[in-house]
């Protein structure tokens, strides 16, 4: 009986394996392609461009979140920036109201129905050609925008351009494992881009034209992960999303356990649902990458991790149970041998070295991805820290988000 978990837990390394070393080959094959800029940039002409900053309950960062529109290295008459107070309950409609006389700036204010509404209101009163959502616990890099109108620009089939999106300020342990991650998440989205693969534009400036919206209608609710949603039906449409590596956001991420927790069970929670409403793409190689890999990379990855969590889980609840059998029998016998290490059973046919290969790939497109967005150092021990933190956490949201999903249960937003 041991036979069929030992295949199970085999093929699962091998498929996890498999991923990273497909990216890796993806890296070799386009290394040339990425570009990180420091200095300005120039464009051939400045197209209008609205972005639009729903709200809710974001009187600690929004002052700064504006100020950083405001600073666009852009021409400030081709900006239009929506602030949308999506039925706050603190003091973000007094600080949005400080902006209103901005003559780039236009404020709303509805009743709270979700990010989703806010972005649509934003919409309704669009007259350019291109539109982003912006969050409003975001830090936008001066030359962002130039950079991704740059991409439409050279690109003219690209319909929305993401940015490369980082942790703002991380103070504690909890926020430099995500900073680790969020590294290692440019590096994979700029993977995807070249395998046109992307199946999330993320929140935090992702510029779409408008046309997207004309053709495929406005935001849906997408089980709370709008951004993901859109992505799904631009690639069911086959509309090219891509992916400015240089045009830099910092996000504030969450500060502890719990509110991690809350935030990646809403992310799982959204992949698995809007996977399943999309389910029809899967497998199907007219929509490309995206249906062929990373669906069903995503898929394996909740699979791999819950599966080898309860293996984990089991192994400890039968070590602790053995123990107990053996106290109960001879009952309290404190011995104590020094370890030894016996290199026979370190051989080429051991799964521990393919382990340590895919940690190794890891910590590549985590260095990779610090060097994409400009760290001051490629190599930081920070960077370990993503994976007791993940390693240890992750499991738990992946697990709720498919218990969730088998029950029906939203998760909250926050």
């Amino acid at each position: 009986m041991a036979l069929i978990p030992n295949i199970i837990f085999h093929v699962l390394i091998f498929l996890s394996v498999y991923v990273q070393v497909f990216f890796l080959v993806t890296f070799l094959e386009n290394r040339k392609k990425i570009v990180t800029r420091s200095g300005k940039i120039k464009l051939g002409n400045y197209p209008e461009v609205t972005i639009a900053v729903p709200c809710w309950n974001e009187e600690k960062t929004l002052e700064s979140t504006v100020h950083s529109l405001l600073n666009l290295n852009y021409p400030k008459d081709k900006v239009k920036i929506f602030l949308i107070d999506d039925g706050s309950t603190d003091n973000t409609w007094n600080i949005i109201n400080k902006f209103g006389s901005f003559p780039n700036i236009k404020i709303f204010q509805k009743e709270n129905g979700g990010k989703y509404t806010a972005l649509n209101l934003a919409l309704q009163n669009t007259t350019t050609d291109f539109f982003g959502g912006f969050d409003a616990d975001s830090i936008v890099h001066p030359e962002a925008l130039a950079r991704i109108m740059g991409t439409f620009e050279k690109d003219p089939a690209a319909m929305a351009v993401a940015p490369s999106v980082n942790v703002y300020d991380a103070k504690n342990f909890i926020q430099n494992a995500q900073k680790a991650e969020y590294n290692m998440g440019v590096y994979f989205k700029k993977m995807l881009a070249f395998l046109g693969a992307i199946n999330v534009t993320p929140g935090p400036m992702t510029i779409f034209r408008k046309k997207v919206f004309d053709d495929l209608g406005p935001y849906r609710h997408g089980h709370n992960t709008e951004d993901m949603e859109i992505a799904y039906r631009m690639q069911k449409n086959r509309y090219k999303i891509e992916h400015c590596s240089d045009a830099y956001v910092y996000t504030h991420s969450p500060s502890s356990v719990r509110k991690l927790y809350k935030q990646r069970l809403r992310w799982i929670y959204g992949f698995i649902n809007n996977t399943i409403d999309y389910h029809s793409v899967l497998f199907r190689k007219k929509y490309g990458d995206f249906a062929v890999f990373t669906l069903p990379m995503g898929i394996i990855s909740i699979v791999s991790v819950s599966y080898l969590f309860a293996g984990i889980v089991y192994n400890l609840g039968h070590f602790i149970y053995s123990k107990i059998l053996v106290l109960s029998t001879v009952g309290w016998n404190f011995t104590w041998k020094m370890p030894q290490f016996d290199l026979f059973f370190i051989h080429p046919r051991s799964f521990v070295l393919l382990i340590i290969f895919l940690y190794c790939l890891i910590i590549f497109a985590i260095m990779f991805g610090r060097k994409m967005t400009r760290e001051k150092k490629i190599f930081s021990l920070n960077m370990f820290y993503f994976f007791p933190v993940f390693g240890i956490i992750a499991p738990f949201w992946l697990l709720k988000a498919v218990y969730n999903t088998i029950r029906k249960r939203k998760p909250a937003w926050r």
